[in-house]
């Protein structure tokens, strides 16, 4: 008698070699850059974060690994169903294409009532820290309300960040919590308003403007301060004046105090301050030499003679980057730009 064949085994599906972050940020390095952004515009901080990271943890990315993201893609796409997530968004950007800016925030207001107020939207990329400042001398109840309202990850950190005696009290009306009223949402986005206005200005809350049109000068590559002003200076003076006002300029650090110095060096990473003061003659070095310890700066002298030659662009986005944390100490108040009646604060 002749035994019955056994059964072939199942076939296994080979393991991932990435994760699905990893597929995700492998995709999106396959995209084109307008693509790419389109997608990056999309996603909440927390997503952009974990992607990132993965962009940039990434080493060498072998054809097997791009494959296994294009794959992973097609799975997606082949869904039938479209998620909801992110609707409004994408949403918003046709009408805004459609429509023009203008009339197309009047339609999303009536299509979209229970839109979510414009502080609580901003308070979802303010670091925990910022929004702990802004509310710790809040009733626990508002407190408890606006981190439900936010997503979990920051306000746990939130929480951590309270006294003790305070986080008992947050969490447990977080517990007892049920649905959040309109009122109570209107209340916190005028709450959030009053407070983010109070800390870092109007500013804050709005979007462009001259100062954002100085930053991207500020940022970019080349000399675009000497080609874009004067362009615009033809169509419209006034505006490339504010513009002009609003430029933060690497020469601008020279003039700091030893205090607002010495802040500022404290987040500066040394091969960028290195990098930065080998483009610069010694007296314009002194500004910051003044504020270290005569060991320190003594050290810094002798890392910038070891130093071999430096391209100037290298310079420049040491420079660069520089400017860009002194700028954000500004903004926060830590350190004064210029005279106290400035326009830099």
């Amino acid at each position: 008698m002749i035994p019955e064949a056994l059964p072939a085994p199942a076939a296994t599906a080979p393991a991932p070699l990435l994760s699905r972050v990893d597929r995700a940020a492998v995709f999106l390095m396959l995209l084109g850059d307008e693509e790419a952004t389109g997608l990056l515009s999309r996603l909440s901080p927390q997503e952009l974060e974990k992607l990132g990271a993965a962009m940039m943890a990434l080493g060498e990315i072998e054809t097997p690994h791009m494959a296994e993201a294009l794959a992973d893609f097609a799975g997606e796409a082949s869904r039938e169903l479209l998620p909801r997530r992110g609707r409004t968004d994408r949403v918003r950007t046709l009408l805004d294409k459609a429509l023009g800016p203008a009339r197309a925030d009047s339609m999303m207001q009536r299509i979209e009532p229970e839109a979510a107020p414009r502080s609580l939207e901003l308070a979802k990329w303010l670091a925990p820290g910022v929004l702990v400042r802004l509310i710790l001398d809040e009733h626990p109840q508002v407190i408890a309300a606006l981190l439900l309202l936010i997503d979990p990850e920051p306000a746990a950190e939130i929480l951590a960040m309270l006294p003790l005696e305070l986080q008992t009290l947050v969490v447990e009306r977080v517990a007892k919590s049920g649905a959040i009223s309109a009122t109570a949402i209107a209340t916190i986005d005028t709450l959030l308003t009053q407070r983010i206005s109070a800390t870092y200005g109007t500013a804050a809350l709005m979007l462009g403007g001259p100062r954002d049109a100085a930053n991207l000068i500020n940022l970019a590559a080349g000399e675009l301060r000497n080609t874009v002003l004067p362009a615009i200076a033809e169509r419209d003076g006034p505006l490339a004046e504010r513009i002009e006002e609003e430029l933060f300029t690497f020469e601008m650090l020279f003039v700091l105090d030893p205090m607002s110095m010495g802040r500022l060096l404290r987040d500066v990473d040394n091969e960028k301050l290195v990098d930065a003061l080998k483009g610069l003659k010694e007296p314009e070095r002194a500004p910051f030499f003044a504020a270290m310890s005569s060991r320190a700066a003594d050290g810094v002298r002798d890392e910038i003679e070891l130093r071999g030659r430096l391209a100037k662009s290298e310079v420049v986005a040491a420079q660069k980057a520089i400017v860009e944390i002194a700028r954000g100490l500004a903004d926060a108040g830590e350190i004064v730009i210029g005279n106290a009646s400035a326009d830099f604060v």
